[in-house]
C-alpha cells in the first residue's frame, strides 16, 4: 500500500539539459554549445557532454534546437519504390554519405503518384529538414512552389535536366534509350519486341528508343506494357503474350533487368536460345545480372555514386561551401553480355 509521501512524488519525467550539465559538472550553456555546435567546442568537452548525455537518457530537443540554429540534422529522401534494387545502393549511398557530415536521413516512399509525393513532401518540411533529396524532375506544381517557398537545398536525383529546382545529379534516360537501339541494330536485329513500365523515366527510355527507331526503315516492333513494381514474374508474362502473338522477335528490349530475367526464363522454358533465337537486354546492372544463364546485356548506372554525390552537394550547400556545379551528369555504361 503507498504511503503519503510515495502519493506526493512528481511523476517521472525525462531528463533535461540541466541534468546533462550537472553530470557533467559543465553549465548548461557549454552543454547546449557540445550539442549543437560541437566543431566550436573543446573535444574533450564534447566527449564528457556525450557521456553524461548517455548516463542521464537525455534526448536533445533538435527541433527546439534548429528554430534556434536553424538546423534539425535531417535530410529528407523520397523515393518511389524501396522493393526495387534499383534504388537500393543510391539510399544506402546517401545515408553513409550524410552519417559522415553528421546528418541523419529521414526517408519516405512516395509511389510513382505526383499528389502522393507533393503531399510527403509538405509533410516533410513541417518538421523542418535541413535538406531534401527527390527522385526524378517531374513533379506536381504544388510540389515545386512548397519547396521553393521553403528556401531549403533540394538534390532532384535520377534524371537530367538543365533547369532542376536547384541542384541534381543524373543522367539522360533518353540518351540510354538511343544506346539500347543503336546497340541493337549494330546486331542485326529488325524485329522486336518491348517490354515495359509506365514510370516517367522509363518513358523517356522508350522516347529514346522510338527516336531511333524512326530513322530505319523495314522495322518491326510490338509493345508490351506492365504495371508497376517491375518483376520477373512479370516480365515472364510479358514475354509469353508477345511470343503467343505468332510474331517471331529478334530482339526483346525491357525497362529494366528484372523484366529482361523474366523474358529470358519465359524464352528459354520454350526451347528458345538466348541470344541464338531471341536477344535480350536489360537496364540497371542489377547484381544478378552478370550471374544470369546467359549473363545479362544492361546498361549501368552508378547508383552509388548518384547517393554519395547528392548528399553531398546537400551537406556543402547547407554549411555555406562552395558548390562547383549544380547540375553533374554521371553517364551511362552499356554492358554487353551473353544475352544480347
Amino acid at each position: 500500500m503507498k504511503n503519503a509521501s510515495d502519493a506526493k512524488k512528481s511523476p517521472a519525467r525525462p531528463p533535461t539539459l540541466e541534468d546533462v550539465a550537472r553530470a557533467a559538472g559543465l553549465s548548461p550553456i557549454t552543454v547546449s554549445r557540445a550539442l549543437n555546435t560541437p566543431d566550436i567546442v573543446r573535444p574533450k568537452t564534447v566527449a564528457k557532454v556525450k557521456e553524461a548525455v548517455q548516463l542521464t537518457g537525455y534526448i536533445p530537443n533538435m527541433l527546439a534546437g534548429g528554430l534556434a540554429s536553424r538546423r534539425s540534422k535531417l535530410i529528407a529522401v523520397v523515393v518511389p519504390q524501396i522493393n526495387n534494387s534499383m534504388f537500393i545502393d543510391t539510399i544506402q549511398a546517401i545515408s553513409d554519405e550524410l552519417a559522415l557530415r553528421n546528418y541523419h536521413m529521414l526517408l519516405c516512399v512516395s509511389g510513382y503518384s505526383p499528389e502522393t509525393e507533393a503531399d510527403i513532401v509538405s509533410t516533410l518540411l513541417s518538421r523542418r529538414p535541413d535538406g531534401i533529396v527527390l527522385t526524378g524532375i517531374h513533379h506536381s506544381s504544388e510540389l515545386k512552389k512548397c519547396v521553393l517557398n521553403a528556401a531549403i537545398p533540394v538534390v532532384e536525383i535520377w534524371d537530367l535536366t538543365p533547369t532542376p529546382l536547384d541542384m541534381l545529379i543524373g543522367f539522360s534516360h533518353e540518351k540510354i534509350g538511343n544506346a539500347l537501339a543503336r546497340f541493337m541494330f549494330g546486331k542485326g536485329h529488325q524485329r522486336f519486341g518491348l517490354i515495359w513500365t509506365p514510370d516517367q523515366r522509363a518513358a523517356l527510355r522508350h522516347k529514346g528508343i522510338m527516336d531511333v527507331f524512326a530513322t530505319h526503315e523495314g522495322l518491326t516492333f510490338t509493345d508490351s506494357h506492365v504495371p508497376l513494381p517491375a518483376t520477373i514474374a512479370r516480365g515472364r508474362e510479358a514475354m509469353a503474350q508477345l511470343l503467343d502473338s505468332g510474331e517471331q522477335y529478334g530482339a526483346i528490349i525491357c525497362s529494366s533487368d528484372t523484366l529482361a530475367q523474366g523474358a529470358i526464363f519465359e524464352a528459354q522454358s520454350r526451347g528458345l536460345r538466348v541470344p541464338e533465337d531471341v536477344a535480350v537486354i536489360g537496364f540497371g546492372d542489377l547484381d544478378f545480372a552478370q550471374c544470369t544463364l546467359p549473363p545479362l546485356t544492361t546498361v549501368k548506372i552508378d547508383r552509388w555514386k548518384i547517393g554519395q554525390q547528392a548528399a553531398t552537394l546537400l551537406a556543402d550547400k547547407i554549411e555555406g561551401l562552395p558548390v562547383a556545379e549544380s547540375v553533374v551528369d554521371i553517364g551511362f555504361t552499356l554492358i554487353e553480355r551473353g544475352s544480347a
